[in-house]
């Protein structure tokens, strides 16, 4: 098939490509590289069948696909804070031209759609049917409701236009090509580890976390979005649930060192409990996270090691 992978460049997005290319279909590649980096695409350019285009979603965009995913839009709250407004409008617009393009070429459509639209939840864990508990008007709010907006589109453009959707709800997920600066846990804990830095823990560090590895994650994404008739919204993530504070002291013991363990205030709206349900997922796709916490944190210490050697820390978040 003819692919579309939006958000490419970026972390899930340029294994999702690697995955793609490796199955023998063809690849277009599309990124305005403001979290996506090129050289995660370096194996990849000179594959026959992957083609990379810089272009931002918030701007049409016409190919001849057979399916595309929509994973444009940065997924770390220093980096969707940066320019909320930019943010709502790459969730919204980019929704808008994928479905647009989807019902002119009759392809199939993913969402890569986020925890976050459950907001800081009342239910644990979260299931599919719950609506979520989410500030419309908070710091977070851009990437929250710009993301329940995406999904309320895909499901208007299903029933009104027959558009062929699917929608996955991501939960933290982790692994090589996460950005050493952007602001999530883990890489949080990993890249201060390697420098010899204290690690930053927000709050008294009790509030969990379910963290799946890239590899289940896009085993997920491709299931999803070749089965016949799910459209989901489906959860994707793992059910196994850690603190900070174990998160902390498990990276502290792999990485060694001299590293202390520094307690910050909590961010505004940061929620407390987040593990997904995936009783659907496993029902209707065979699908259940298979690396485990210690398997994948191995393997992201070793990527952020190598990283920093190469002297990659230093880059900032618009790519210079």
């Amino acid at each position: 098939m003819r692919i579309l992978v939006t958000g490419g460049a970026g972390f899930l997005g340029s294994h999702l490509c690697a995955r793609l290319l490796g199955e023998g279909h063809e690849v277009i590649c599309l990124d305005n590289f403001f979290t996506g980096r090129k050289q995660h695409l370096v194996p990849l350019l000179d594959h026959p069948y992957f083609e990379l285009v810089r272009h931002d979603v918030t701007e049409p965009f016409k190919f001849e696909v057979d399916q595309i995913y929509n994973l444009a839009c940065p997924a770390s709250p220093p980096l969707y804070q940066y320019n909320p407004i930019k943010t709502i409008k790459t969730s919204v617009l980019g929704a808008i031209h994928c479905l647009g393009l989807a019902k002119r070429v009759g392809a199939r459509v993913f969402q890569a759609s986020t925890s976050e639209v459950y907001g800081d939840p009342k239910v644990h864990p979260q299931p599919e049917s719950y609506w979520g508990s989410v500030n419309p008007i908070g710091i977070r709010s851009c990437y929250d409701e710009g993301k329940r907006c995406a999904e309320t589109l895909f499901f208007d453009y299903h029933r009104q236009n027959k558009v062929d959707i699917r929608v996955a709800r991501i939960f933290n997920t982790y692994g090589p090509h996460m950005l050493p600066d952007d602001g999530r846990v883990v890489s949080n804990f990993i890249v201060q580890a390697l420098l010899g830095k204290d690690l930053t823990i927000y709050g008294d560090g009790t509030q969990t976390r379910s963290f799946c590895y890239v590899d289940d994650l896009i085993e997920g994404f491709v299931r999803l979005m070749n089965h016949p008739s799910l459209t989901g919204p489906v959860n994707l993530g793992n059910p196994g649930e850690s603190t900070m504070l174990e998160l902390a002291e498990w990276v502290l013991k792999k990485v060694g060192g001299k590293s202390k363990i520094m307690y910050l205030p909590l961010p505004r709206d940061d929620p407390k409990q987040r593990q997904p349900d995936i009783a659907l997922a496993e029902a209707e796709l065979g699908w259940k996270p298979l690396v485990s916490l210690d398997q994948g944190l191995d393997s992201t210490i070793r990527f952020f090691r190598d990283l920093l050697a190469a002297g990659q820390e230093n880059r900032t978040t618009d790519g210079h």
